[in-house]
């Protein structure tokens, strides 16, 4: 696929035209409410589309160190994309209603996974209504199960560990932060139990790659933002990070959207880092 994104009036056609070669998963969820999400895919979705729960399905279990969104056991997801009938050639279209915050997540573990046919749908539930697309309160039949073989992308996902190792050899790993820039610099921290960042990392605030109207920015202008802010870094050392390894897939869909595809993570992001208080952290 030449983009990571489709726009609602390809899809429309994609579904009219090619409906069995695609799986569309609905990804709206909510923070604050996490049965909120489930019940707006009740009251209406995309035909066809399946629901993918962010603490259910594309996340695994939390052991205190791990972070708030942990990445599943990757035997946990493969079950899960069978169940959704995904097999290697299946074409998969993730959407929320956030700016693709959480459609963003399930687009990067795919790609993580070895699976290429994946898209976010640019604008999400938002552009979807706009353009008048169809619009079900049905529960699909289950699908027939996919034959999804994870073959994981050797080095994509990073641990605390790593981190650890890596700032101990300063230029090996540049961190970019995806949270909004109050919470980076240590200030209205609501989520996790200390306020702060990882020390040398940078901030990109995900929603930045929004226009005004929730779809993404032009390449070109991504482009030039992204090695604004990086200022002549390699883009080799960059890994992605934010709260809890959710809204950092949002900047690598939106790197890999501008041509530059830097996909590592780190999985557990600061609700991981600041688990342990004896590791540093830095503010302001």
């Amino acid at each position: 696929m030449t983009s990571p994104l489709i726009a609602a009036a390809d899809l429309a056609h994609l579904l009219a035209t090619r409906p069995t070669d695609v799986r569309v998963i609905d990804c709206r969820f909510n923070l604050a409410d996490p049965t909120a999400g489930q019940a707006a895919w009740r009251e209406g979705h995309i035909p066809g589309a399946l629901y993918a729960h962010l603490d259910h399905d594309l996340s695994g279990t939390k052991t205190g160190h791990n972070g708030r969104h942990p990445m599943p056991a990757i035997a946990d997801f493969t079950a899960t994309a069978r169940g959704w009938g995904i097999g290697p050639g299946t074409r998969v279209i993730a959407y929320d209603a956030s700016g693709g915050m959480f459609a963003a997540r399930l687009w990067w573990m795919l790609r993580w996974l070895g699976h290429e046919a994946v898209q976010v749908l640019d604008g999400g539930w938002n552009a979807w209504q706009a353009l008048s697309g169809a619009v079900s309160t049905d529960t699909p039949p289950a699908p027939a199960l996919g034959d999804f073989v994870a073959a994981p992308q050797t080095g994509w996902l990073l641990d605390t560990a790593d981190v650890e190792a890596a700032l101990a050899r300063p230029g090996t790993m540049l961190l970019l932060d995806a949270r909004a820039p109050d919470r980076f610099r240590g200030e209205n921290e609501t989520l996790d139990p200390v306020g702060g960042h990882i020390p040398g990392a940078l901030n990109r605030f995900f929603q930045l790659n929004l226009a005004p109207d929730g779809r993404f920015q032009p390449p070109e202008a991504l482009r030039a933002a992204y090695l604004t802010l990086l200022d002549g870094r390699p883009l080799d050392t960059l890994v992605h990070q934010c709260g809890s390894g959710v809204t950092a897939c949002h900047n690598a869909l939106a790197m890999a959207h501008a041509g530059l595809p830097v996909m590592r993570l780190y999985g557990g992001s600061w609700s991981a880092w600041c688990a342990d208080p004896a590791r540093p952290v830095a503010r302001g």
